[in-house]
């Protein structure tokens, strides 16, 4: 795993780093992982994090196969648990942070990507979840989350034959928000985190808060979430320097959040 910090340590950049093996998640690769999130989770002046894979081939084409070889059932088991505590500290980032999707996304490897808070793409991005193809029901949350970002019947096919999509496909059914060449990818990506870093840090979080939690609520439940959230932000400090920059016509400094 690779971490940088750039625009002012305000966005920080989070690499798989296994580019000889397309970026394919060892147990150690996922404890890695989840101990730089948990870093940024307590870097109050990290704003956005943005999630990416090293080289050229991949983002990620999900659990390394070789390494499974030989694994006993309870080394499997135990590989299981870091996995899933990797994606859980993902899903439960308060911070937004999104995918930067090249190459291949297999496997566990479009399951970081689903667990974002969205995908930004380059047009050879290839989306797939090729577990039954080595029988294997897929056990990463692509079951829970990819009927989600696709038409549930598109979904299904994927997980049923585990055959991929194209970046066009996923960009076309809203799973992926947009597509640029791959040379324009990291600019496109660093653009979308500086604009989400420039605004009021806690109430991005609060909006992302807002949007997880109220997913399945009935109607006036999720008003309810909603208003909550909007209610904080009304009496935050934040609030008072965004508006009051606004009639001085002039950026805001919105302050780190505290906890």
């Amino acid at each position: 795993m690779l971490v940088d910090y750039v625009s002012g340590g305000r966005v920080a950049i989070v690499t798989l780093n296994r580019p000889h093996a397309d970026n394919a998640i060892t147990t150690e690769l996922a404890a890695s992982l989840i101990e730089i999130l948990e870093t940024i989770a307590a870097r109050a002046s990290v704003r956005v994090a943005i999630l990416s894979g090293a080289g050229d081939r991949a983002f990620s084409v999900g659990g390394d196969l070789r390494q499974r070889k030989a694994m006993t059932k309870e080394e499997w088991l135990r590989q299981r648990q870091v996995f899933d505590r990797m994606l859980y500290t993902l899903r439960q980032m308060r911070r937004p942070i999104f995918a930067a999707v090249h190459g291949m996304a297999y496997g566990g490897g479009c399951e970081i990507a689903i667990s974002t808070d969205f995908i930004i793409a380059s047009d050879d991005a290839v989306f797939g979840q090729p577990e039954v193809i080595v029988g294997l029901s897929a056990g990463g949350g692509s079951p829970i989350f990819l009927p989600r970002v696709l038409p549930p019947g598109r979904a299904m096919q994927m997980l049923m034959t585990g055959d991929p999509i194209t970046a066009q496909e996923a960009y076309r059914r809203g799973m992926v928000n947009e597509i640029h060449p791959r040379a324009d990818l990291m600019p496109a990506v660093l653009r979308i985190a500086d604009a989400i870093a420039n605004n009021s840090p806690t109430a991005v979080q609060a909006v992302k808060q807002a949007v997880r939690t109220s997913q399945g609520e009935p109607i006036e439940q999720a008003a309810a979430i909603m208003m909550e959230a909007h209610w904080r932000s009304v009496v935050h400090p934040d609030r008072v320097e965004g508006i009051r920059a606004f009639n001085e016509d002039r950026e805001p400094t919105f302050q780190d959040p505290e906890f």
